[in-house]
C-alpha cells in the first residue's frame, strides 16, 4: 500500500515509478479523492466543535432556568450527531475508493533496478560455476524419475489433476533431505528461527502481502465464495511468516527479524497455461523452504543483499551453477521495490530456470497490516520494511540435483552435503524398481 501523503508531496515521481512499472499515472485521481476526503474532515471537525460547544451550554442553559434554550440546545445537539454520522459514513467511503484505488497499484521501485519491458530486460549481477559438460546427451528430470516409477505424474492425475506429482522412495526421501539441509543452514549457519505456520489464512492475512485483491484468481479458497469462515491455502510461506509481524510494534532493538519455513505451497498457475506442462517446474502444490526479514528502513538494502546471499549458499552447497539476475521493472513481482532471482543450470532443458526470487518490498506491507517499530529513544512508531525470499524452492532444487548430478547410465549422484541426510545412499538408481 501506498503512502498517500507521500503521493500528495511527489505526484509526479509516483506516476514516474507507476510508468517504469508500464502503469498508468494514478496521482491525479488518488488527490482528487484525497483532497474531497479531507475537505470532509474538515467539515467534520468545525461540526464536532459545535457539537461541544453546544452540549457545554446545555448545562449553563439550565443553571440559568433556561429551559427552552436548553431544549433548543439538546434539539441541536441531536441533529449535529445525525451529521457526523452520516459524514463519518462518507469518510470511510473515501477511505474504501482511496484503498480500492492503491491496492490495485505496484510498488515503486528503487532507482537502481533496470527499467525494462519484460525477462529480456533483467540484468545479470554475478554467475557461480560453467554449467557441466556431459559425455552423452542430458535427459530431463521427469525422464530421469520416471524410469523407476519413482516419479509418478499419471497416478497423481488420477487423483488431483494435472500440475501434481506422487513422489515415492529415495525421491520422497531426496525431497525431505534437500528441506532439511536449507532449514539447517539457515537455522544454524543464517540467524533464521524456524517457524510451523498455518497453511490455511485468512483474507486479512492475504491483503497484508498483496496476494488479494489482485491475484485472488491465483489463489485457492476452501469453501463458498461468499463464505465468511473460508480459508486461503498460502501460495507460499510468505504470508503467515510476514504476517506475524502484524498489528505489531516492535523495539527497534528487537529487529531484524528473521524467519525460515519449509510448507507446501499452493497457486492455481492462472496465467501459465501451456508453459512447462510437463515435470515438477510448475505445480499447483510445491515444497518450499522461505526466508522472511523485519526489518528497519535503514537497514532493509543491506538485509536484502544478505538474503540474496544465503540463498545462493545452498546453491553454492549443492554445487550447482547458477547465475543471480536483477529483475527489470516489467519484470518484477507486484509488492517489491528490488528482485533478484536465483537462476540455476538445467542440463536436460539447456538453459537457467528460477530457483529462487528474493524482494526487497520496502514498507509496502507493513502498511497493509499495521506493522511497526518504535525507533530508539522515540515515542513515535515508523512502518518497518519488509523482505522475502526462495531459500530455495525444494521441488526446482530436485530437478537441479536430478539433472547436473546424472550419470549416463540414468542413475543420480548424491551431492556431498545431502548424503548425511540420505541415510548413506550415494546413488539414485532411478533406472531400477526402489526398494
Amino acid at each position: 500500500m501506498h503512502d498517500v501523503k507521500w503521493i500528495r508531496d511527489n505526484p509526479d515521481a509516483f506516476d514516474a515509478g507507476l510508468a517504469k512499472r508500464g502503469v498508468a499515472p494514478h496521482a491525479a485521481d488518488v488527490l482528487k479523492i484525497d483532497e474531497e476526503r479531507r475537505a470532509l474532515i474538515s467539515e467534520l471537525q468545525d461540526v464536532q466543535s459545535r457539537r461541544n460547544d453546544a452540549s457545554k451550554a446545555i448545562g449553563k442553559a439550565k443553571a440559568q432556568g433556561d429551559d427552552a434554550g436548553a431544549q433548543a440546545l439538546i434539539d441541536e445537539v441531536a441533529k449535529l450527531k445525525s451529521v457526523i454520522q452520516d459524514g463519518e459514513d462518507r469518510q470511510r467511503q473515501f477511505d474504501e475508493r482511496i484503498e480500492a484505488v492503491l491496492s490495485g497499484l505496484p510498488n515503486m521501485p528503487l532507482d537502481d533496478v533496470p527499467v525494462g519491458e519484460d525477462e529480456d530486460g533483467n540484468v545479470e549481477v554475478r554467475k557461480h560455476l560453467e554449467p557441466r559438460q556431459l559425455n552423452f546427451e542430458a535427459k530431463e528430470h521427469f525422464d530421469l524419475g520416471e524410469a523407476g516409477g519413482l516419479m509418478d505424474f499419471e497416478t497423481a492425475a488420477k487423483l488431483s489433476g494435472a500440475r501434481f506429482v506422487v513422489l515415492k522412495g529415495q525421491l520422497a526421501r531426496l525431497e525431505r533431505a534437500l528441506a532439511n539441509f536449507m532449514l539447517d543452514l539457515h537455522t544454524t549457519e543464517f540467524g533464521y528461527t524456524e517457524v510451523a505456520p498455518p497453511m490455511l489464512v485468512r483474507d486479512a492475512a492475504m491483503y497484508g502481502t498483496a496476494q488479494l485483491p489482485k491475484f485472488v484468481d491465483d489463489q485457492f479458497k476452501t469453501g463458498a465464495p461468499d463464505d465468511e469462515d473460508a480459508h486461503w491455502l498460502i501460495p507460499t510461506a510468505e504470508v503467515p511468516l510476514t504476517n506475524l509481524a502484524r498489528e505489531a510494534i516492535h523495539s527497534e532493538e528487537e529487529l531484524p527479524l528473521r524467519f525460515t519455513a519449509f510448507t507446501q505451497c499452493f497457486r492455481k498457475e492462472a496465467g501459465s497455461a501451456g508453459r512447462d506442462t510437463r515435470g515438477m517446474i510448475r505445480m499447483h502444490q510445491f515444497a518450499k523452504v522461505e526466508l522472511v526479514s523485519i526489518t528497519t528502513p535503514e537497514t532493509s538494502n543491506d538485509e536484502h543483499e544478505r538474503m540474496t546471499q544465503c540463498a545462493e549458499e545452498v546453491l553454492k552447497r549443492l554445487e550447482l551453477p547458477f547465475r543471480t539476475m536483477v529483475l527489470c521493472t516489467g519484470d518484477m513481482g507486484f509488492g517489491a521495490r528490488k528482485t533478484y532471482d536465483l537462476e540455476v543450470w538445467l542440463p536436460g532443458q539447456g538453459a537457467y530456470r528460477e530457483i529462487s526470487s528474493c524482494s526487497q518490498c520496502g514498507d509496502f506491507q507493513a502498511r497493509r497490516m499495521a506493522a511497526r517499530y518504535r525507533p530508539t529513544g522515540e515515542k513515535s512508531t515508523r512502518f518497518t520494511h519488509t523482505l522475502n525470499g526462495s531459500g530455495l524452492a525444494v521441488g526446482r532444487a530436485m530437478v537441479a540435483v536430478l539433472e547436473n548430478y546424472q550419470q549416463a547410465d540414468g542413475s543420480v549422484t548424491i551431492p556431498d552435503v545431502l548424503k548425511p541426510y540420505m541415510g548413506g545412499i550415494e546413488t539414485l538408481e532411478l533406472g531400477a524398481s526402489d526398494a
